[in-house]
């Protein structure tokens, strides 16, 4: 489970200011299983937190995502608050996977996953930045994108 703000074009109504980012427009959470594909999708203005946007997710998409045991998320989730909102929502447990503490790059292959889902919504020249006034358009949209990433894989 991550998050992604995107910048937003002068069209787009729903907009917030993401000041760790220092980008304006909105945020995709994306819950993603092993294999990359999603299984729940959210989005929000990007000034909402990490935190507080995949709570709103995992409400949501509860029903759907009723056989998870496990999420796996990066430290900007850690808390008990969210992991409080998972074990009720879900009866899930929460593992945080941690950088490394020297600050160079390694690759996280947990954390990977989900980058590589964020990756391949890069590649619609339209998701690049967010054009649609409403988040439920910016939403169908993404949707769309992975619909056509699985039509071209099957």
């Amino acid at each position: 489970m991550d998050a992604q703000s995107v910048k937003n074009t002068a069209t787009a109504e729903n907009k917030g200011y993401d000041a760790g980012k220092k980008i304006s427009g909105i945020k995709r959470h994306l819950a993603v299983n092993i294999n990359g594909f999603p299984q729940a999708i959210h989005m929000t203005r990007a000034n909402v937190s990490d935190r507080d946007g995949a709570s709103a997710m995992i409400a949501l998409h509860a029903m759907h995502l009723r056989q998870v045991q496990n999420v796996l998320v990066d430290g900007g989730y850690s808390g008990v608050n969210f992991q409080l909102d998972v074990a009720s929502n879900l009866n899930a447990t929460v593992q945080v996977a941690k950088r490394n503490e020297l600050h160079r790059f390694e690759v996280i292959p947990q954390r990977w996953v989900v980058e590589r889902s964020f990756s391949w919504l890069e590649n619609c020249r339209r998701l690049w930045k967010n054009c649609e006034r409403q988040l439920t358009t910016s939403l169908q949209m993404v949707v769309l994108a992975f619909l056509a990433l699985l039509l071209k894989r099957f």
